[in-house]
């Protein structure tokens, strides 16, 4: 994935490219732009990028000066220290606003966004529609006299305990689902989720660490925090490379 950042101040623009890398290695900042002409400059030879994030108070104006005088054809997640922005935000391709200083789980949650639109965007397009998989999009849960929808962008990972299953929201919250792990690995986006053992089926955007174990497995640190560090199984570490590398 190739990602662009137009950001004025040097330190928000280096705390931003940490960010991203410790989520993704794979991930490639190929620019950092600082105002309007140097954005002009570059999208007038270079080809888009996969995602831009803009910041809103950029050097020589705003974001929405500079959308004035190029058309940016890709999606934006814009960044600023001010929330007053967020409608006029919205109403260009901007699919998020990222409040400063930046947290690092809401910069998870943005890239996962992005890849849930890719991948309803990438349906969409197919010329055989009806051969297209629908996966699912959120869960209707159930708990006590209450009942509520959790959206699929909203949940970090499933886990099985007590041989019960449930969603963890990236607020951390759990909620109780109708189905086994088995199951939900055959309704969920396998580009979004991947079942890394028998008790864990988990978004690219909740894991906050991985390390090397035993036997070629790894070890991973999720976000929101799980009650033990899972360990990829040693049969699908292979695989999960694969899917890391989203192939």
């Amino acid at each position: 994935m190739k990602v662009l950042i137009i950001e004025d101040e040097l330190p928000a623009f280096k705390r931003l490219k940490k960010l991203i890398l410790e989520i993704s290695a794979s991930i490639e900042v190929v620019a950092h732009l600082d105002g309007i002409q140097a954005a002009k400059n570059w999208f007038a030879i270079n080809e888009l990028p996969d995602i831009v994030f803009l910041d809103i108070h950029i050097a020589d104006g705003t974001a929405f000066d500079l959308q004035k005088e190029i058309k940016i054809d890709c999606p934006i997640i814009y960044t600023t220290a001010f929330d007053q922005y967020a409608m006029d935000a919205f109403k260009t391709s901007g699919i998020d606003y990222l409040l400063k200083p930046i947290k690092k789980e809401d910069l998870q949650h943005a890239f996962l966004k992005l890849q849930l639109f890719k991948t309803i965007f990438h349906h969409t397009d197919t010329s055989d529609a009806s051969t297209a998989k629908e996966y699912k999009k959120r869960f209707v849960i159930r708990f006590g006299e209450h009942i509520k929808t959790l959206n699929i962008e909203d949940i970090a990972y499933f886990y099985s305990e007590n041989k019960a299953t449930f969603a963890r929201s990236f607020e951390g919250r759990n909620f109780p689902v109708d189905n086994n792990l088995d199951a939900l690995a055959q309704m969920i986006d396998p580009h979004l989720f991947f079942r890394i053992n028998r008790q864990y089926l988990i978004s690219l955007a909740s894991i906050a660490e991985m390390r090397t174990y035993s036997k070629a497995r790894v070890i991973i640190s999720l976000q929101p925090d799980c009650k033990e560090q899972p360990v990829v199984s040693s049969e699908r570490a292979a695989l999960f490379k694969q899917w890391l590398a989203g192939e």
